[in-house]
């Protein structure tokens, strides 16, 4: 591996933890930062850090080739929801986007990482930088769910997958083996709200890989945000797959799990 990573950074700790990560193995990070979605502390967590606006693909690919980066992350999110406002995509990324075939995340991330890839710059998986920052196997909570909890499990895991395969979102919420709300374009979070309220309370979060996931992006993402959302709606079990899941600020956001009494598994 070179001793030069690039970092496309969405919003979110992650791209700083990444960087961080990075550096103390050695890398001199470089990071291309998202104007008004990507967080400040970037700038003291990588080596150098410039600023784009989303769609400026010409620029993002001609910044990280001055930099002479052949390897790059995509960290953090952007959230499709800026592809309904008002932005200014540059003539290439223009002409990437009239030939997908699709808009659904996969295809736009696919041909993101292959445009960087015809000009000499891999993506890899930003968790080969910082493996433990993945979830664990069973549970990783003092609280673990009761018989009925794991049956909504295993039902909104089938149920979960069923959306990832149509890539639609990676989280659902069910409750009593029927399901309450699934994720789109809103996040996790607010999936997480919309359902925890319809559920009036006792709501179970499933967030897991789609069946076709790319590991170089889009992985399941959960952290104290999360939980924060779950206490504000009485929902009571959050179960991510294991290996495969992000955890952002994983001890602090199992400390808040415990206090709030909620059970975090890792299936």
């Amino acid at each position: 591996m070179g001793n030069k990573l690039g970092i496309i950074a969405g919003d979110g700790k992650f791209p700083i933890i990444i960087a961080e990560a990075a550096r103390d193995n050695g890398y001199t990070v470089i990071a291309v930062a998202h104007t008004g979605i990507t967080s400040q502390d970037i700038e003291k967590a990588a080596d150098r850090a410039y600023w784009i606006k989303i769609g400026q693909m010409s620029k993002l690919i001609d910044t990280l080739k001055s930099e002479g980066v052949s390897e790059a992350v995509m960290a953090g999110g952007i959230s499709k929801r800026l592809m309904f406002s008002n932005i200014m995509p540059d003539l290439r990324a223009l002409s990437l986007l009239a030939r997908l075939k699709d808009k659904k995340d996969d295809t736009i991330l696919r041909a993101i990482a292959g445009e960087l890839e015809i000009e000499g710059i891999k993506i890899n998986a930003a968790t080969a930088y910082v493996e433990t920052i993945l979830a664990g196997s069973g549970a990783m909570t003092k609280k673990e769910p009761t018989h009925e909890e794991w049956s909504d499990i295993r039902f909104g895991t089938e149920m979960a997958r069923e959306i990832g395969r149509l890539d639609i979102g990676q989280c659902v919420v069910v409750k009593n083996l029927s399901v309450i709300a699934v994720e789109a374009v809103e996040g996790t979070d607010d999936t997480i709200l919309r359902g925890g309220k319809l559920a009036n309370g006792g709501a179970v979060i499933i967030k897991i890989c789609k069946p076709c996931q790319d590991i170089r992006f889009d992985l399941p993402t959960v952290g104290l945000d999360t939980i924060k959302s779950m206490k504000e709606t009485d929902a009571r079990i959050l179960a991510v797959e294991a290996g495969m899941t992000i955890m952002i600020d994983k001890g602090e956001m199992l400390k808040y799990a415990d206090e709030a009494g909620i059970s975090v598994v890792g299936i």
